[in-house]
């Protein structure tokens, strides 16, 4: 039988940060990753302030800057008439990185694996899906895993096994945590349009109006483009077929009546079923569950990565000693969650709120683009510009934001990508 130390599955934001974090504490980590590649469209692809402030903390940012992506540092909401309001203001944010950085989350998780190619300890395996947990008594030992190259099948041991395998998480599943489900009034068909330098939008920018609402992420030479429809509808609103989902589109922002053809049929609308729910307990011994297995967010705010990545920075420094040590407890991965639950429950308030009192008023009214008046708390941030850094904050930021180690700091180093 395979064995490690720490055991990653998922090799998304979090269980590379983690891998490699573990890794440059001088501990035996084996990150494992069912695909071929990192190579997949619609994954969230914000790499936040408090995550840019990390990667400079761990010598990545002159390599992170050589990636190719988009910065944003402001937040707009379209209104009647081409006006546009701010909702956040990342100029305003302390420490020296104010902006928002729109990466290919392929890049960036390539950035991470070629990191973690330097350290002797880290293990990245692709190809490698995770099918089950071995167990010996009630601690969970390890997981069993197919080749989804060449079919073979095996065990891999370790002292403990992260879950970093999102929402659909199968070690979270296997060991059936009892888990909180607070519902969501949408779900997000995600496509992508074609973006003109001349076009009015350069940051962040959404529109909302009845029944509907959209929100444009701009990514070079495209819009990553996220259309929000009430929760359940998505099978009535592609039978409408493709002319009317483009109608729906221009009626929202007219500007693009330009480029809505390159919809060219309903199927390139990809669903998000939103989720926000969150584990009572994020861990039985020997597993913990960490980024979106333990806590699923809302696409508000874009903030599942950022909140993932802290995850995986407060796992690595309570975590390291004891995992070199071999006295990884219950009572040791408790502390995790315990250090990790109060920004997962500010954030979640907070989409919660969203939810309930905006978007799932929208996604519900009757009423239409041209009578829709600007919300009270957005013309407030208008009157008093101050008020813009604390979504910006919130969102680029978030509470408690986490910190890299000192064993895991690097001074800025040039990265041979792969």
């Amino acid at each position: 039988m395979e064995r490690t130390t720490c055991l990653v599955v998922g090799g998304g934001p979090a269980g590379m940060v983690l891998g490699l974090l573990l890794a440059r504490g001088g501990v035996e980590v084996t990150v494992l990753e069912k695909h071929a590649d990192f190579l997949r469209d619609f994954r969230g692809d914000t790499v936040h302030a408090s995550t840019l402030t990390l990667m400079d903390e761990l010598g990545l940012g002159p390599a992170f800057e050589q990636v190719p992506h988009q910065d944003v540092d402001k937040i707009e909401a379209l209104l009647d008439g081409g006006a546009k309001a701010t909702i956040a203001d990342l100029s305003r944010l302390p420490g020296p990185n104010k902006r928002i950085a729109m990466v290919p989350q392929w890049d960036f998780l390539d950035l991470l694996a070629d990191a973690g190619k330097l350290e002797p300890s880290f293990t990245l395996r692709m190809n490698t899906e995770v099918t089950g947990i071995t167990k010996q008594g009630n601690r969970v030992t390890g997981v069993t895993y197919r080749d989804r190259v060449d079919g073979h099948e095996g065990e891999i041991a370790a002292d403990l096994v992260v879950a970093a395998d999102g929402r659909g998480s199968i070690l979270r599943a296997a060991v059936d945590l009892p888990v909180y489900r607070f519902g969501a009034p949408m779900d997000v068909w995600w496509f992508r349009l074609p973006r003109n330098e001349s076009d009015p939008v350069k940051g962040g920018a959404g529109r909302f109006s009845a029944g509907s609402g959209m929100v444009l992420i701009p990514r070079g030479e495209y819009f990553q483009c996220a259309f929000l429809i009430r929760k359940g509808t998505d099978r009535q609103l592609r039978a409408e077929g493709v002319e009317k989902f483009r109608e729906r589109v221009v009626t929202l922002i007219p500007w693009l009546a330009d480029r809505v053809h390159h919809i060219e049929s309903i199927d390139d609308a990809k669903l998000l079923d939103v989720k926000l729910d969150r584990l009572r307990r994020w861990h039985v011994d020997g597993l913990l569950c960490i980024g979106d297995a333990a806590h699923a967010m809302s696409p508000v705010g874009g903030v599942g990565i950022n909140l993932a990545v802290q995850d995986a920075v407060a796992t690595a420094r309570l975590l390291a000693r004891p995992l070199r040590q071999g006295r990884v407890t219950s009572e040791t991965l408790a502390k995790v969650r315990r250090r990790r639950l109060f920004p997962t429950m500010v954030i979640q308030t907070m989409q919660r709120v969203i939810h309930r009192l905006f978007l799932g008023r929208k996604l519900n009214s009757a009423e239409t683009v041209s009578s829709t008046g600007m919300p009270f708390m957005l013309e407030a941030a208008q009157r008093l510009p101050f008020l813009q850094a604390v979504p910006a904050y919130v969102i680029a930021i978030g509470p408690r934001p986490e910190h890299a180690p000192e064993f895991a700091r690097r001074k800025p180093q040039t990265i041979a990508r792969s």
